[in-house]
């Protein structure tokens, strides 16, 4: 391999070991809950008497993308206020990128993510 080659391969390396990870946006609202998903949730309560919501399934085929976009929980509740759970909550990890978090089977993962944050000096909340 010629010295041009092997430095654009060190480029390339540096370049992704340096690289931000894509902001991931959850849907929070039920506008933002795909309708199929939607329908998927429907079909799956009018078919079977579930222990869980039909969004709470873990799938560790999925991509890290897919399980930013499933969604628990999309209902009323007593007020009649629509509510909307991600059933994968996505943190950056300092050793490993980005990672989904279940909510259910990641709990206590998640709990020790929210202890770290902080308040620093001027009260703005930091996460260390």
């Amino acid at each position: 391999m010629n010295t041009e080659n092997s430095q654009k391969l060190d480029q390339q390396n540096h370049d992704k070991q340096n690289a931000q990870p894509a902001p991931i946006s959850q849907p929070l609202t039920p506008e933002a809950v795909s309708p199929e998903q939607q329908a998927a949730h429907k079909a799956a309560m009018a078919e079977a008497d579930l222990l869980l919501n039909p969004g709470d399934r873990v799938d560790s085929e999925k991509t890290l993308e897919e399980k930013s976009q499933q969604v628990a929980v999309n209902t009323g509740d007593i007020t009649g206020d629509r509510i909307v759970v991600p059933t994968y909550f996505i943190v950056d990890d300092p050793e490993e990128g980005q990672k989904a978090l279940h909510h259910i089977k990641d709990a206590e993962e998640i709990s020790d993510v929210i202890r770290q944050a902080r308040v620093d000096e001027s009260g703005e909340r930091t996460w260390r």
